[in-house]
């Protein structure tokens, strides 16, 4: 299974106790895979899609608890539907009425919201428990979330920009700010800081898949900063190497040329101690130096050296 897999599976068992909160999971399912047709004329009937298994479970499970009847059952819809994995839940008409009633589809005359674009009623969404709910099981139809070994991005797929704009706000009024883009036919609405999506995991009643996630940042973290340490240390091992290079061409140019023997003893040791240590850092090379000398006192004699050499080398014309 996938991590996004693994998340779903996790949040697909979480049922509210309260009333308010299982109206507020019932619309965001219902607004992503039901379908709602009757008026007060004609039985009203209920359909969903069967894509999301795990959700149309947990559909019928908060159906049973919330308006208080037996088992759920469905059949397959008539073949004229337009979609193909469609079902008809089999309940009772005025049942069908209540639960659209309830979740925002119907107003109070029993007339359809055909207009709705997918948002859930205002009202279902106020509370900040509700609001929890509501954006665990919009991710449960429609949600997805990348296996954090790889990148860190969480996204839900909205069928339309009400929605989208209605999640979003949602999500900023639990301190999450989420970006919007559309992507083909659909609004992508989605969040790819790594804190808020391990929080928003914790929000939605995924402790397991949040610690997962969490010791994944720690070891990326923990990777990343072990490799600028280790990248850092090889820079200035390369930047020690180079300036040891210079540091021996020119003390041999002096040697070579004679002047090195002309100079005060304090310079003509140091450069013994560089020939004869050439890979040594400056600081232990000082430790070297009888008496010892600190890493300024070295780095100011070779730099010495280097600028008589210099000196000399343009004297002479650069031979």
């Amino acid at each position: 299974m996938s991590f996004s897999s693994d998340v779903k599976a996790e949040i697909a068992g979480g049922i509210p106790s309260a009333r308010h909160c299982r109206a507020a999971s019932l619309a965001a399912i219902l607004c992503c895979l039901g379908r709602f047709e009757g008026s007060p004329d004609t039985p009203y009937k209920l359909f969903l899609n069967t894509d999301n298994e795990e959700a149309v479970r947990k559909c019928f499970t908060l159906v049973r608890k919330t308006i208080n009847i037996g088992i759920v059952s469905c059949s397959a819809a008539d073949e004229s539907r337009e979609r193909k994995g469609w079902v008809q839940v089999e309940l009772p008409s005025d049942t069908v009425l209540r639960l659209a009633q309830m979740t925002g589809a119907a107003d109070s005359s029993g007339r359809l919201r055909l207009d709705r674009n997918d948002k859930v009623a205002d009202d279902l969404i106020r509370r900040s428990c509700c609001k929890r709910n509501y954006v665990r099981d919009l991710f449960l139809c429609s949600g997805s979330v990348s296996d954090p070994r790889k990148e860190y991005h969480l996204e839900w797929s909205c069928s339309s920009q009400e929605q989208a704009l209605q999640l979003q706000g949602v999500l900023l009024s639990l301190g999450k700010e989420a970006k919007a883009v559309l992507r083909k036919k659909f609004y992508v609405v989605y969040l790819k800081d790594s804190a808020d999506i391990v929080d928003l995991l914790n929000l939605m009643g995924a402790p397991v898949s949040m610690m997962e996630m969490e010791n994944q940042r720690i070891l990326k973290e923990l990777r990343n900063s072990v490799n600028r340490r280790v990248n850092c240390e090889t820079a200035n091992i390369g930047k020690t190497v180079s300036a040891s290079r210079k540091q021996i061409a020119d003390i041999r140019f002096l040697e070579e040329s004679g002047i090195l023997r002309t100079l005060p003893e304090s310079l003509r040791k140091m450069a013994e101690l560089r020939m004869q240590y050439p890979d040594t850092p400056l600081r232990e090379l000082g430790e070297l130096a009888v008496p010892p000398i600190g890493k300024s006192g070295v780095n100011h004699r070779l730099r010495r050296l280097s600028e008589i050499a210099e000196k000399y080398r343009a004297d002479s014309g650069g031979n």
